[in-house]
């Protein structure tokens, strides 16, 4: 038994090591990050440290051009949400719904977008856009972004299709509904959970994308084009200024997030507590009237 109790030691110091180690990993580039922030150095740096400052946070908000490339950032975002879901969807529904031989192919094809490199696809949606009269900015950076930020929509849409149950769908058909009707009533809210997660990594994965912006942007800027241009004249602590923002917006989110989850996850345990003790009232009332208990026994919701 000493034997054993030592080995549960053991392996649970393994265990709180490799947590430690894997926890470090992970926050020790935001803390040195964040402590940059506060650090009256000019450069971003921890090991020269010349005091605590805000000043940084004062020359973010009068730095123009990365104010304005952090407004060009969400507008571009926006406009891939708006672009990548609809076409996401739409793959998703063909390669779902269509039987056909060629649904294989189909799929690679609509899949290889993500597998190309981001520079081939900004100069490639320069070069084709160039010959409509299609300049370089901000719209034309939707249009790449979206190439291939569709296809990851695509994907999550897919996974929750296939695991649809379509009888409501067919029964609805059968009495009379139209295909619109359907995919309103039935299909979209069905997906209104993917949709907010399709939507949240098409807006991550536009706001840092670099090679594919860089080419489509033109004279217009974003966010990370900025940062990258100003990588050759040296970068200033406001840029870890920015990162501190993101980082306390991220830990903000995440924990109105789980406490939503967590709060509905109570709801749906009372109501089940209460549906239960209804259930058992009722059973009892049916034995005491000599009843089958199974007839009047209120059935419990499938938990979600």
């Amino acid at each position: 038994m000493s034997a054993q109790s030592s080995e549960n030691r053991v392996a649970q110091a393994i265990l709180n090591g490799y947590l430690a180690v894997f926890f470090l990993y992970m926050f020790a580039p935001l803390i040195v990050m964040s402590l940059a922030a506060f650090n009256a150095y000019d450069y971003p740096s921890v090991t020269q440290w010349r005091g605590w400052t805000l000043k940084w946070f004062s020359a973010l908000a009068e730095d123009d051009r990365i104010l304005a490339g952090l407004k060009n950032t969400f507008v571009v975002a926006l406009g891939v949400i708006v672009i990548s879901l609809p076409l996401g969807l739409a793959g998703a529904f063909i390669l779902t719904r269509l039987q056909s031989r060629w649904t294989g192919l189909l799929y690679a094809v609509l899949v290889s977008p993500i597998l190309t490199p981001g520079i081939i696809l900004g100069i490639s949606t320069l070069i084709f856009w160039r010959n409509f009269d299609v300049p370089g900015g901000l719209f034309l950076t939707v249009l790449a972004q979206s190439s291939f930020i569709a296809s990851y929509s695509m994907l999550l849409f897919m996974a929750r299709l296939q695991r649809q149950d379509r009888i409501l769908e067919e029964a609805a058909l059968d009495l009379g509904a139209s295909n619109l009707l359907v995919f309103r009533r039935i299909t979209l809210p069905f997906l209104y959970p993917t949709l907010a997660t399709a939507a949240v990594i098409a807006f991550l994965q536009s706001i840092e994308n670099y090679n594919t912006t860089v080419f489509a942007i033109g004279g217009d800027w974003t966010l990370v084009t900025e940062i990258g241009s100003r990588f050759r004249f040296g970068l200033s602590p406001v840029i870890n200024v920015i990162g501190v923002i993101f980082v306390v917006l991220t830990v903000v989110a995440a924990t109105l997030y789980a406490y939503y989850r967590e709060r509905e996850r109570k709801r749906v345990l009372a109501v089940e507590r209460e549906l239960g003790a209804m259930d058992r009232q009722a059973r009892l009332a049916a034995k005491r009237r000599g009843l089958d208990a199974d007839e009047t026994a209120v059935p419990l919701p499938a938990r979600a």
